[in-house]
């Protein structure tokens, strides 16, 4: 079935930077857009970035100029280039992916385990 597994959430100064990777797999057709959200505790599920298939891309406006997100479609991942990170850039980042995959017959969104980003003061 198909499957999205994130990796390079960490701990992080300040300041410094990190980049997400999230990898789709599985009996996959095709993708549409990818996105990144984020989880802080107690706070409801906030929208990061989104990516279309071609490439177009959109941003919260806390995160503008600091993210990047991008694409592989040949590899099928995306991934979130975080700069200049903040205190409060601290949340689990979900990888999320509007996806015909599986056994269905129409696009659903898939989403990753969630990868716990903190960065401290």
């Amino acid at each position: 079935q198909v499957q999205l597994v994130e990796s390079g959430g960490g701990l992080v100064q300040a300041g410094g930077s990190l980049r997400l990777s999230c990898a789709a797999s599985g009996s996959i057709v095709s993708i549409n857009d990818m996105a990144w959200y984020r989880q802080a505790p107690g706070k409801q599920r906030e929208l990061v970035a989104t990516i279309t298939y071609g490439g177009s891309t959109n941003y919260a406006g806390s995160v503008k100029g600091r993210f990047t997100i991008s694409r592989d479609n040949g590899k099928n991942t995306v991934a979130l280039q975080m700069s200049s990170l903040k205190p409060e850039d601290t949340a689990v980042y979900y990888c999320n992916a509007d996806l015909l995959g599986g056994s269905s017959r129409m696009f659903a969104r898939y989403w990753g385990q969630g990868t716990q980003v903190t960065v401290s003061s």
